[in-house]
Order: structure tokens, then C-alpha cells, then sequence
């Protein structure tokens, strides 16, 4: 389903104005926290996957623990 939306000032942010049918088939509920990505002329929604935070956290691990192996490694 394609449909117009629109961006609009919300504070010193944008919000996109998005129908609720559109809201409704995508199986997104407002309030709901998505995953955004951007690329020339395109902006993608995903719904917030909870996996991609476990991996950040346990990157985050392993770069402390292994913070002299990975300079060494950048040079």
C-alpha cells in the first residue's frame, strides 16, 4: 500500500504524518519504538528488533575486554 505523507516540525525534530490505514496495514501501533534507516531519497521503518541490542551490548563487551587486541589490529 503507497500513500502520501507528510513531514512536519515537531519541536527542533520532524515527525511524519502517517494515515491511520497505512498505520493499520503496516502492523505498527503509535507509540511504538522502530528501527530507521536512511539512504539517498529513501527512508526505511522496521520494528525495533530487541536482538539488535543484545549484539550492541555484547560488541560493547568485547571491545572492552579486547580493547588492546583491536588497536593493534586498526593499525
Amino acid at each position: 500500500m503507497n500513500k502520501a505523507g507528510k513531514f512536519v516540525p515537531v519541536g527542533n525534530s520532524t515527525g511524519i504524518i502517517v494515515s491511520r490505514d497505512l498505520l493499520a496495514a503496516s502492523g505498527f501501533d503509535q507509540g511504538e519504538e522502530v528501527t530507521i534507516k536512511a539512504s539517498p531519497g529513501k527512508i526505511e521503518i522496521e520494528a525495533k528488533a530487541d536482538d539488535f541490542d543484545r549484539q550492541m551490548e555484547i560488541a560493547r563487551d568485547v571491545m572492552k575486554r579486547r580493547f588492546r587486541v583491536l588497536r593493534e589490529l586498526a593499525k
